[in-house]
């Protein structure tokens, strides 16, 4: 009897220590389908949404849902003056909590750091860096054959992130990050083509891993 519990036990322990939770895949459509997920352990649920914006206009804005570490859990951007990328999740700890969408991001002021940015050709101008974004960041994109650079402000688990960077527009460009005002020399020039890439609204999206 005491092995028969012992070895229901080994079974049945594995499925206690994780959580399901609701998976949201994007359709072609652009409309989200939940399903169900077995998460690995030491995940939590969690919600997660991308926001774009051209100047103060929402561009984009996708949602999604799967399992993640709590750490995997916070709000970032990508500020680039005339483009901006806010990245927001919410986890939770039961069993297909993660029924509501992410929170949307919070009102962001400007927190004092100063970073270059781009307008038209030249990387001359100043940005005031909003919100957490406490680093300064340069990325190269290529759009036709050419390289073009942007830069503007970031918070840091974009810079220690490459999977963060990726979600927020960074896919298969070359970026740097520092810290202190106007860090990201002023030398480079970009190209407004450059900018429209980061424009442009995330059809896909990089769930956690």
């Amino acid at each position: 009897m005491l092995f028969l519990t012992l070895i229901a036990g080994i079974v049945l322990l594995p499925k206690a220590d994780t959580l399901r939770c609701y998976e949201c895949v994007l359709g072609g459509s652009g409309t989200c389908t939940d399903t169900e997920k077995q998460c690995s352990a030491g995940q939590q649920c969690a919600a997660l949404k991308v926001t774009s914006y051209a100047g103060d206009k929402k561009v984009a804005d996708v949602n999604g849902k799967t399992c993640g570490l709590a750490e995997e859990c916070f709000e970032a951007s990508i500020n680039y003056g005339i483009t901006k990328t806010v990245l927001t999740s919410k986890c939770c700890a039961s069993d297909l909590c993660n029924t509501q969408p992410a929170p949307e991001p919070s009102k962001s002021t400007p927190n004092g750091k100063k970073c270059f940015t781009c307008d038209g050709r030249q990387c001359t101008a100043t940005l005031n860096c909003q919100g957490n974004e406490d680093h300064c960041i340069s990325t190269t994109v290529t759009t036709g054959g050419k390289k073009m650079t942007v830069k503007g402000c970031a918070s840091n688990i974009v810079c220690s992130s490459i999977q963060t960077a990726q979600m927020l527009g960074g896919v298969g460009a070359e970026t740097s990050c520092c810290q202190g005002d106007f860090c990201n020399s002023a030398s480079s020039t970009s190209g407004l083509a450059g900018l429209l890439l980061l424009v442009a609204p995330l059809m896909s999206l990089v769930l956690f891993s």
